[in-house]
């Protein structure tokens, strides 16, 4: 799968498939894309994750055993269906509030009312998922039910049960004092904590409950705690930022030995209303990514050594060191 054409599914986010073809899913608990059914489609060493949607400009039909993705009768790409672990492939990757009193306003997950699981719910997908022999990894998310601070409490319960497990740890929730020496303490080996954008006009309007300046303070801790290579955050594209604002927010982050994560937006249907979102084009997703690539070369952090989360699955974003190419 060529960088540009991984581009182009990625703009579009959405195919019209028959469910029929898909085999086990599971539905996303966390973040933008929560409560829609998507699949996931391996072609050479890439991976590309799709939602389905009959209202889709790309359409996937079934040749000679491969998924081809046609757009306008014409094929951009095929390949095969890769099952998911749990939520992508090759990781425990769990969600264990599924709730959050935060309003950011491009998340659903305020508005779809989700369960909080139990330690014993937990644990029970994670033994599941080791059980299958594909388990590489373990990575645990978290919106916030109640206080942010309970919330890296549960965390921390969880790690220190999934230990004996023996593979790398990684976790993505909300920052509070001392939560970086805590989760690291207790297992964690990577880190996610996510600015969402580095616009500080935008800020306060997409997430008028947090203090960009509180995460970015707890980001450079984390680094000092993990170490390079092992923090990473979320920044979505499409709320309004320009690209130079992203630019300079891409420097900032890496400077401080953070790698950023640049996430396609897009309006969830509960969302309506609340945020306009413009879906960046390939061609603005190539750009930018690109920049990060060289701001990644120049502070001397890889896209592609991480083991945990958003990174290595690759499936959501373009991943400058893996998809580039």
């Amino acid at each position: 799968m060529e960088p540009e054409i991984k581009a182009e599914l990625i703009s579009i986010g959405a195919v019209n498939l028959d469910r029929s073809l898909l085999g086990r899913i599971t539905i996303p608990t966390a973040g933008p894309g929560a409560g829609n059914t998507a699949f996931f489609l391996k072609s050479g060493r890439h991976r590309v994750r799709l939602t389905v949607n009959e209202g889709s400009p790309l359409k996937a039909v079934m040749d000679k055993g491969e998924i081809v993705i046609l757009k306008g009768g014409n094929e951009l790409v095929r390949g095969h269906l890769e099952e998911e672990l749990i939520h992508c492939p090759g990781q425990a990757y769990i969600t264990i509030s599924e709730k959050c009193v935060y309003n950011c306003k491009f998340c659903p997950v305020p508005k779809l009312g989700g369960k909080v699981k139990s330690l014993d719910e937990v644990l029970e997908l994670v033994d599941m998922g080791y059980s299958s022999g594909m388990m590489e990894a373990i990575s645990i998310t978290s919106g916030v039910e109640e206080t942010a601070e309970k919330e890296v409490k549960r965390a921390i319960e969880v790690l220190n049960a999934v230990k004996k497990y023996n593979v790398p740890i990684g976790v993505s929730i909300y920052p509070t004092q001392g939560s970086s020496a805590s989760l690291k303490k207790a297992g964690a080996d990577e880190i996610k904590y996510n600015v969402e954008t580095m616009d500080r006009d935008l800020y306060p309007t997409v997430c008028p409950d947090q203090e960009l300046d509180e995460i970015l303070w707890y980001l450079r801790e984390a680094v000092d705690i993990f170490g390079k290579n092992k923090v990473f955050s979320n920044f979505i594209i499409g709320l309004g930022e320009s690209d130079e604002i992203v630019e300079k927010g891409l420097e900032e982050l890496a400077s401080l030995g953070i790698i950023p994560i640049l996430r396609a937006g897009g309006v969830h249907p509960l969302r309506m209303g609340d945020i306009d979102i413009e879906r960046p084009t390939k061609y603005r997703l190539l750009k930018l990514t690109k920049v990060l690539r060289n701001i990644l070369d120049k502070h001397g952090l890889r896209a592609d050594i991480s083991r945990t989360m958003c990174l290595p699955c690759t499936a959501c974003d373009l991943n400058p060191h893996i998809d580039l190419e």
